[in-house]
């Protein structure tokens, strides 16, 4: 299967998964992940109607930000972010999905002034609590999006999290419900600055699953590109 025939297939699967309940297509998107793989392939997703893509390294993504230009795409942070590497970040990233502390957020603030950016943001949560995710706790993320919201510079959209791997999607479906519930109640808290439209969530093997609890954007790779290069 070519990545067109690959995106189409995916396309149809958040539909029908839309659909079925009772959902609107039109309010899940898709973030086609290009993680490892050549600016060229990203091109033939493009090509194909991928309009979002997800990149997990600054270095990687900027070689493609630069390469693919004048394709008028637009990229989404959804990796591991480190401080020293936000003034990149905020020059090329419409949205990121991986703010899961205060001082990345003062970081991202400061950068985006400088370019005089309001710069989108998820909070990630990390949602099972895992030593090995970042994130911030469940119990903590009010707080923070309280904190982070002072910001100016600075507008977060939702909620991010990465729950643990399982070969049967269904056993994710607790850690998604989580997240949805954990969005509800800071939406519910009507705090200045902070919309809470947005649940980031669902892969290649679950993202059915996702849709089904509420996400907004689907973070897919594999099923379009194959494995990773």
């Amino acid at each position: 299967m070519s990545i067109a025939d690959n995106f189409h297939r995916v396309t149809q699967r958040i539909s029908a998964s839309a659909l079925a309940c009772g959902r609107n297509p039109g309010g899940v998107r898709l973030v086609a992940v290009g993680k490892t793989h050549s600016a060229e392939r990203i091109k033939e997703a493009a090509m194909a109607g991928a309009l979002i893509f997800g990149e997990n390294y600054i270095q990687e993504a900027l070689e493609k930000y630069e390469t693919l230009a004048d394709f008028g795409l637009v990229w989404h942070f959804i990796g591991h972010l480190q401080t020293n590497k936000a003034r990149f970040a905020v020059k090329m990233f419409d949205l990121i999905h991986t703010v899961g502390s205060l001082r990345l957020a003062a970081e991202l603030d400061r950068q985006a002034e400088k370019i005089s950016k309001n710069q989108g943001i998820l909070i990630q949560v990390n949602i099972a609590r895992e030593g090995s995710k970042s994130g911030v706790d469940p119990d903590d993320a009010p707080e923070l999006v309280r904190q982070v919201s002072q910001f100016s510079h600075l507008s977060i959209r939702g909620l991010m999290a990465i729950p643990p791997f399982f070969d049967d999607p269904e056993k994710v479906r607790p850690y998604f419900a989580a997240l949805r519930s954990l969005r509800d109640h800071i939406r519910n808290q009507n705090i200045h600055n902070v919309e809470m439209h947005e649940l980031s969530m669902g892969m290649t093997g679950d993202f059915e699953v996702a849709i089904s609890e509420g996400a907004t954007l689907v973070r897919i790779g594999t099923a379009i590109f194959g494995e990773r290069a």
